[in-house]
């Protein structure tokens, strides 16, 4: 608060600041267990989507980059399936973000395909 005033009481000569410095911030690594955690990752494999269903499974919501298996339409499709079984049976939802990536949710979080125009 100190360092607001200074700030208005010079009239605001100092240059602002374009970038925040992330490093300041802790940040141990650790998500916790107890509550909902968004996680992002890559698959590359349709052997590994076992490993990121076992987070939605968990209760988080997934963001996925299919973009190393854009090219494979049938791996693509199973990919998907599956992802489509996971989310019925955690009563969640999945849907297409963008170009490559896939939002997975869990624990009846439904995911509203209309835009909001304000």
């Amino acid at each position: 608060m100190e360092y607001m005033v200074d700030f208005l009481k010079r009239g605001g000569q100092e240059k602002a600041m374009n970038y925040i410095d992330l490093s300041i911030y802790e940040n141990t690594g650790e998500l916790q267990d107890n509550k909902k955690n968004i996680r992002f990752g890559e698959i590359y494999r349709y052997e590994d989507l076992k490993d990121f269903t076992e987070f939605v499974y968990n209760g988080d919501i997934l963001v996925l980059d299919y973009t190393p298996l854009a090219e494979d339409e049938l791996t693509l499709r199973r990919v998907i399936s599956e992802l489509k079984e996971t989310a019925r049976d955690v009563d969640g939802d999945v849907v297409s973000l963008g170009g490559n990536y896939l939002l997975v949710t869990s624990d009846g979080i439904k995911i509203d395909r209309n835009k909001i125009r304000v």
